[in-house]
């Protein structure tokens, strides 16, 4: 139904910055069509402070003046001619989407799913340490996380020697854990049951 007067938000240009809203927007197209350079640059003034208005937050940003003037100069469709006050050269930098990150999990699979892709991340880290307290200590953390993967992805036998097996075989045998010295976290059958039922909510 098409009532003469009425104007519909599906029948609207898109507005290219929606924060400031359509008013300002149309104060930006008026602008554009001011006669003389001077009277364009006045109105470009009154409409930055008027933005500056609708989206404080940009007080935060230390440079918030140009980044109000990058922001006329792309409601403007780059149309407006003034002598900007701001160099506006790269504000279209603004509009441009960074491109998509990749899925860390793309790709092949982790080698062994109850560990996980960060335990094999630490396994290769591993491998290339040298021997001291920093690589000690991550392997005492290693160590205590694969046994807490053990117990809650219900791998049956979770004794030490199953830990040190594997450590040892994932990390081309470079880390030897001594049982006879080595003292594993406590880990609780129940600790093992939440875990369990966590994942059984995620994933359903």
């Amino acid at each position: 139904m098409d009532i003469k007067g009425l104007d519909y938000n599906t029948q609207r240009q898109p507005l290219l910055m929606p924060e400031y809203g359509r008013e300002i927007q149309k104060m930006v197209e008026h602008a554009i069509t001011l006669p003389t350079r001077e009277e364009r640059l006045r109105c470009a003034h009154t409409i930055v402070k008027l933005m500056e208005s609708k989206n404080q937050q940009l007080h935060e940003s230390t440079n918030y003046e140009q980044t109000l003037w990058d922001h006329l100069y792309l409601m403007s469709r780059k149309q407006l001619d003034i002598d900007w006050p701001y160099d506006v050269s790269q504000a279209e930098k603004i509009a441009g989407k960074p491109e998509p990150m990749a899925h860390p999990q793309t790709g092949e699979q982790p080698r062994l799913r109850h560990y996980g892709r960060l335990m094999e991340g630490i396994f290769d880290k591993l491998k290339e340490m040298p021997e001291g307290d920093e690589r000690n200590e991550l392997v005492r953390i290693a160590a205590n996380q694969m046994k807490r993967d053990l117990v809650t992805w219900g791998h049956g036998s979770i004794d030490d020697e199953k830990v040190a097996d594997d450590l040892a075989r994932f990390t081309d045998g470079k880390i030897q854990i001594d049982l006879s010295t080595f003292r594993f976290e406590r880990i609780t059958n129940t600790e093992g049951n939440d875990n369990r039922r966590s994942k059984r909510r995620r994933n359903s």
